[in-house]
């Protein structure tokens, strides 16, 4: 499967793909979205990779993301996917500081929301951000997504308590003729 943008495709990601994400990861001390992580290995990507495998599909859809020039920058996915209810919710994170705020997070977000929508039959895809990644409220936001609560000191990270900002499109939000 492979999913074309302007600046970025979306495609399967195979066992050296986590490996070099997971070896690229730089830690955002600025705006952090989790907990340091320290001690990654190829071991633990060799993990994440089963784990992807284990849940792709059923699950989860998780594709890597890549530059038109096939580079490998990071993995976007549609996740907790709920068929009865026709639900989900999209995560999104790029490998090095250097690639973010581009646009290829909102564009990888796009090409998820089209394919959850078109073609996995979801009405409606959420995602959760922490109130100071202004960054990902704005992807979200030019996505057409709608900030639908606040969950007050809910995450504590790194000493501090930070808010849990709620978002959610629906599918007549997306694709207004469908």
């Amino acid at each position: 499967m492979k999913l074309e943008g302007q600046h970025i495709y979306l495609a399967m990601l195979e066992r050296r793909d986590c490996k070099k994400l997971w070896n690229d990861f730089e830690y955002d001390f600025d705006c952090p979205a989790e907990e340091f992580n320290i001690g990654h290995s190829d071991e633990k990507a060799d993990g994440w990779f089963d784990e992807i495998q284990k849940l792709q599909g059923n699950q989860n859809v998780r594709l890597g993301i890549f530059l038109n020039d096939g580079t490998v920058i990071g993995d976007v996915a549609l996740q907790d996917i709920d068929r009865i209810n026709r639900s989900c919710t999209v995560g999104m994170g790029i490998a090095k500081i250097a690639n973010r705020s581009k646009g290829y997070g909102r564009e990888a977000i796009t090409l998820m929301l089209y394919y959850g929508f078109r073609f996995l039959g979801m009405e409606r895809i959420s995602a959760n951000t922490l109130e100071i990644n202004i960054g990902a409220q704005k992807a979200l936001e030019r996505c057409g997504f709608i900030l639908e609560g606040r969950e007050r000191k809910a995450v504590y990270l790194n000493g501090n308590k930070f808010d849990r900002l709620h978002y959610s499109i629906l599918k007549e939000e997306y694709m207004p003729s469908a």
